[in-house]
């Protein structure tokens, strides 16, 4: 069976037409009108809006542009946000000046005031002292004297007065120096200078009139060492004594040293002076041997005691020096 070309008529391909066989009418045989004697539209567009007597509504173009307003408004607040700012700046400044103008004013008229008062209390110039010249001060053009030498003290007589013995030049019962220790033995003092000596020096120290000799004697391992002090006038003589010295000074045995230096051992001996001071040295065993020169032991002790005998005559000039420089003027 066919139904023509494209099939029913009322199918998309078809012509516009209703079931019913009407054209174009609606289904109860009216017109297709508005109600309110308007024409309809098609029933699958929106109906129009209904009608606007007084022209209150408006249309799309009239709709205002709220996000513009809301940024105008945002301007303005803060445009009078900063101009409240400015003005609190400017009435703040404002009241400071002020204040510090009010407050200098005050200041000048009470010092001004005050310097006003003080003057009226001030002595006229008459009562000032006619003559103000005041005496000055006055100073030594002296310079003062250098602190005395300590080897002037030890290089003449009449200056070195400090007590003197034995027991001030070798004080103690031992001696120490550096990590080696030295037991003292006897200790004498002579006004025969000749006596307490072997060889020539003897008659040398006569020649330029020595004083006295002080002598001790040290020991240590087997080894002892005699040591001699002669005293002259002045640093000259005890300078000669020396350049002409030969022989040496004589041993002193006892207080626990037995005889050393005698009966034919080879000893050492040496010859020093400083100030008015000649010092002397006898090293040797206490037993029959002699001195090497290779023997470091008898050489030490020996340097040892030359060395501390030095210090000693040098500590004695100190001494005096400084007594000399701490006493009062006059004495």
């Amino acid at each position: 069976m066919s139904f023509g070309q494209g099939g029913p008529q009322w199918s998309p391909g078809g012509q516009n037409q209703f079931p019913s066989g009407r054209q174009g009418q609606d289904p109860y045989g009216e017109q297709n009108q508005d109600p309110y004697g308007g024409q309809r539209q098609d029933p699958y567009n929106p109906l129009p809006a209904p009608p606007d007597p007084f022209g209150l509504r408006a249309s799309a173009a009239d709709t205002p542009d709220w996000a513009a307003l809301a940024n105008a408004s945002a301007a303005r607040t803060r445009r009078r946000r900063w101009l409240l700012i400015g003005g609190g700046a400017l009435a703040t400044a404002a009241i400071a000046g002020i204040v510090a103008t009010a407050i200098v004013s005050s200041n000048s008229d009470d010092n001004t005031g005050a310097a006003d008062k003080n003057a009226s209390e001030l002595p006229a110039p008459a009562d000032l002292p006619n003559d103000t010249t005041q005496p000055e001060p006055s100073f030594s053009s002296v310079a003062p004297l250098p602190p005395p030498n300590p080897k002037d003290f030890i290089s003449d007589k009449k200056k070195d007065t400090a007590p003197l013995s034995a027991d001030t030049l070798f004080p103690g019962k031992k001696l120490t120096m550096g990590d080696r220790a030295y037991t003292k033995g006897a200790t004498a003092r002579t006004g025969n200078c000749g006596s307490v000596t072997t060889g020539a020096l003897g008659g040398i120290l006569e020649n330029n009139a020595c004083e006295q000799v002080f002598r001790a004697t040290y020991s240590a391992n087997g080894i002892a060492v005699t040591v001699g002090v002669a005293t002259f006038e002045n640093e000259a003589k005890a300078k000669k004594a020396v350049q002409q010295a030969q022989g040496s000074i004589a041993p002193l045995p006892g207080s626990g040293v037995p005889a050393f230096c005698k009966g034919g051992p080879v000893c050492r001996s040496t010859y020093n002076s400083y100030g008015r001071y000649a010092y002397f040295t006898t090293t040797g065993y206490t037993k029959a041997k002699s001195v090497t020169k290779g023997d470091a032991k008898a050489f030490q002790i020996g340097d040892d005691l030359a060395e501390f005998t030095f210090r000693q005559i040098v500590r004695r000039g100190e001494a005096q020096a400084s007594a000399a420089a701490t006493a009062p003027a006059g004495q």
